[in-house]
């Protein structure tokens, strides 16, 4: 009977997730905040209605995947390319001014420790949390105020697109490194095969699914086979050159990204992940936060991490801008809109986790700094998007 359990926990997390998800949106916040607070609600720490299983687990692993997968769907290559070089440039900042904002913090708190202890790359690991940017919660603001296709948008939309693909190969390295037995040349020669890989394959693999888009267009055959491409090359970085398999799995996104039906691809995805393995996997942080083991030290230290990383995003990428000769509000307005942080932080920490770079009562910070950058980033533009003129959209190209 206890192999029945299963769909009693599904049962649980689907409905308390997408009931809390609906408030959480009610309340102008981000639906996953209110998936994760169902998961630690129904979880071991409050009512105890839903533990961990190695089938939950499992389920959440599909569930990242499936989320990156989609991320790298919803990649435009060409508006990258448009607004590429200040972008990387604002990008880098947003990287490794809070990669090193929050490995200090860290540090500041649990002592300096050498290069390449266990207490190193976890210290590197916490400032990793900091480098992603989740823009849909600038994106939808912007969009609301008719500043979406400004040239300020249009730079935090491609800086985050950016950000985010930078973060993910520092957590390819820092997870790497983090391995006691691992040779440093042998995971940089490891991470430049695997990117080497998929731009050979990326090239081959594109045309193969551009002609089956060309032949079947619009049918269910071809969200299937990207489907298969997408786990194949998750299990192709994590099993042959130790690369986190989500950073395949975003790969396989990014090739498809391009061609004709790739929107009819991340529908069907979003379905999947929309219907079962996002609460899965968004409940599952909130199963795995010990809110037991809080004490006032890492109360503290939540406090400090929101602060920091809020703040380094801001210097970080507002400076960078001011450089690239924006004016001084609009540089601030960057700096803000990148603020924001959300499924890909989580995505990280769940990786630290697993590899023994984090412990769950950590993921208290990483909650709290989701919440709180989702509600300041829309008021703060607000507040300096209030005393403007209108700004002239950028003219898009016409076929």
């Amino acid at each position: 009977m206890e192999a029945y359990n299963v769909f009693k926990d599904l049962a649980i997390i689907v409905a308390v997730a997408k009931l809390f998800g609906i408030v959480a949106r009610k309340c102008k916040a981000p639906q996953v905040v209110g998936e994760i607070l169902a998961g630690l609600l129904i979880g071991p720490s409050i009512l105890g209605w839903v533990n961990q299983t190695d089938f939950l687990v499992q389920m959440a692993e599909i569930g990242v995947i499936l989320l990156m997968f989609s991320a790298g769907l919803e990649t435009d290559i060409k508006e990258l390319l448009r607004t590429g070089p200040i972008a990387l440039v604002i990008a880098c900042a947003g990287v490794f001014v809070p990669l090193v904002g929050g490995a200090l913090l860290y540090m500041g708190f649990y002592g300096m420790s050498p290069w390449g202890s266990e207490e190193f790359y976890k210290a590197v690991f916490i400032g990793t949390i900091m480098t992603a940017t989740s823009v849909s919660i600038t994106v939808q603001s912007l969009r609301e105020m008719g500043k979406l296709k400004g040239k300020v948008g249009t730079t935090i939309l491609s800086a985050a697109i950016i950000d985010d693909v930078i973060g993910i190969i520092v957590l390819t390295f820092v997870i790497g490194f983090k391995n006691p037995d691992s040779d440093p040349g042998r995971v940089i020669m490891n991470t430049i095969l695997f990117f080497v890989l998929a731009v050979g394959a990326g090239f081959i693999f594109y045309f193969i699914f551009r002609k089956l888009d060309n032949r079947y267009p619009h049918t269910r055959r071809i969200p299937i086979i990207g489907l298969a491409f997408c786990f194949a090359l998750a299990y192709i970085a994590e099993e042959f050159f130790g690369i986190a398999d989500i950073t395949g799995a975003y790969v396989a996104g990014i090739i498809l990204c391009s061609i004709q039906d790739s929107e009819y691809i991340a529908e069907k995805m979003d379905i999947n992940s929309y219907m079962l393995f996002g609460p899965v996997f968004f409940a599952s942080i909130g199963l795995k936060t010990n809110i037991e083991s809080l004490d006032a030290g890492i109360l503290i230290f939540s406090v400090a991490f929101v602060l920091v990383a809020l703040l380094t995003k801001i210097i970080g990428c507002g400076l960078i801008a001011r450089v690239c000769k924006f004016k001084g509000r609009d540089a601030v307005k960057i700096g803000v809109g990148m603020m924001t942080r959300g499924e890909v932080a989580l995505i990280v920490s769940q990786k630290g986790l697993a590899v023994g770079l984090m412990t769950p009562v950590y993921f208290t910070a990483v909650i709290m700094l989701i919440i709180v950058s989702s509600i300041a980033t829309p008021i703060i533009l607000k507040i300096l998007y209030a005393k403007d003129p209108a700004e002239p959209a950028l003219e898009e190209k016409t076929a």
